[in-house]
């Protein structure tokens, strides 16, 4: 019998997270865009992108291995409702205060970081949930794949919404569709029908749990590779987030739309590499990708700084979309298909933070130099990084193939 195209969704709960987290993903990626450009109209800083770009991420750089322990211990499921509906609070807040027009920069700063707060647990929650989802083990890897496609979906589809709805009607009304589309992901969870919660961690110090997961992970060269290498991307080569509002009023003398548009670009892109992903039906070949994709990012970034026009602007980002994606999901399936089941949250908190627990540092880093140097040569020195790592990765990569073989042989993904 021949092997549906995306198996994944044979899983009744993976359909119903497929379609609530559709819905949502939606809405955050019009939040996201409606954020930026709301700090950028009320300061015209650089600098205070970087700084409101932080607090939003640098919760999960502190919090998310202990999230990690939390949901090694405790129902992903539930985990995931409450903290849902805690996102759901946060986003209705903005849009009250942007609908009433009394949002001040401090207020963005300070409900930013509390969405770091509520990440710092949700992501690695969500990321261990995807196998419970799937009821066969093999449609694990897709899965995973086609949770990327869906996230870059939104990312293709949320920004353009919201580029044009910022500059027709402002940003409170991007803030408020988003605090509303949480409802269907809630409502998709509690029509799932999941199995009763088996705790699979011994209870125990939560400080010597989280040293166990580092030491789990970082004495294993593949998986510390692939954590340094996310770190390293996360750092520079995501920079570009905060940067792309500079660029769109500065550099392409445009507005909103502009802004969506370019992020739209990306979404093109990242939505491209997810579709591949998700259509691949082996892991095998998986460190090649993880390998180029960087130094796709980097020659995306440098085009996309030296770039005056517009349509040769879209063109680039859709390079940094494809980067991105192929580094984030392509390390995430490896990573979900090696761990071992009783270190899954923790390991996956470790990767949450080396991926979205880099990005406020970067943040900061980059609203810096940018103010310094401008965001065109900033991104320039992102680029170059970004393909710097890409060419260390690809010297280690055939001695991580020989210590990862016998895995693959064990899990039955190769035969000896």
């Amino acid at each position: 019998m021949k092997k549906p195209l995306l198996p994944a969704l044979r899983s009744k709960n993976y359909r119903l997270f497929f379609a609530g987290q559709g819905i949502s993903l939606i809405g955050t990626w019009m939040t996201q865009l409606a954020t930026i450009w709301l700090v950028y109209d009320l300061t015209n800083s650089p600098l205070m992108l970087g700084i409101v770009g932080f607090s939003s991420q640098i919760p999960s750089f502190f919090l998310a291995p202990f999230g990690g322990v939390f949901v090694d211990r405790f129902s992903r499921y539930h985990t995931l409702i409450a903290t849902q509906v805690l996102a759901m609070i946060q986003s209705l807040a903005l849009a009250a205060l942007a609908l009433t027009g009394v949002i001040q920069i401090w207020h963005i700063i300070v409900l930013s970081l509390l969405q770091g707060f509520i990440n710092a647990l949700d992501a690695p929650a969500r990321q261990a949930f995807v196998p419970e989802l799937v009821e066969r083990r093999e449609d694990l890897a897709n899965a995973i794949a086609i949770n990327s496609t869906m996230f870059n979906g939104g990312r293709l589809i949320g920004p353009a919404i919201g580029g044009l709805l910022i500059a027709g009607v402002g940003t409170g009304y991007c803030f408020l569709i988003d605090g509303l589309s949480y409802i269907a992901v809630i409502a998709a969870l509690l029509a799932m029908e999941v199995k009763p919660w088996k705790n699979s961690v011994t209870v125990g110090n939560p400080l010597q749990k989280v040293k166990e997961g580092f030491v789990y992970a970082f004495s294993f060269p593949p998986i510390r590779s692939i954590l340094l290498l996310s770190a390293l991307v996360s750092l520079m080569g995501l920079q570009n987030t905060i940067l792309v509002p500079v660029i769109a009023e500065q550099v392409l003398k445009g507005g909103a739309e502009t802004l969506g548009f370019l992020m739209a670009a990306s979404g093109v892109g990242a939505l491209t590499g997810g579709i591949y992903l998700a259509t691949r039906q082996t892991i095998l070949g998986i460190g090649k990708l993880i390998a180029l994709a960087p130094a796709i990012l980097g020659i995306g970034l440098i085009a996309f700084s030296l770039s005056r026009f517009l349509p040769l602007s879209l063109f680039t980002m859709l390079f940094v979309g494809l980067g991105t994606i192929l580094q984030i999901a392509a390390s995430n399936t490896f990573l979900q298909t090696i761990v071992e089941e009783d270190k899954r949250g923790r390991l996956m908190s470790l990767y949450t933070m080396s991926f979205l627990g880099m990005i406020p540092i970067g943040n900061l880093l980059g609203g810096l130099l940018a103010s310094y140097i401008g965001a065109t040569n900033t991104l320039i020195i992102d680029g170059i990084v970004c393909i710097l790592g890409s060419l260390i990765f690809s010297r280690q990569l055939p001695a991580l193939r020989k210590i990862m073989r016998p895995i693959y042989e064990q899990k039955g993904i190769v035969t000896t």
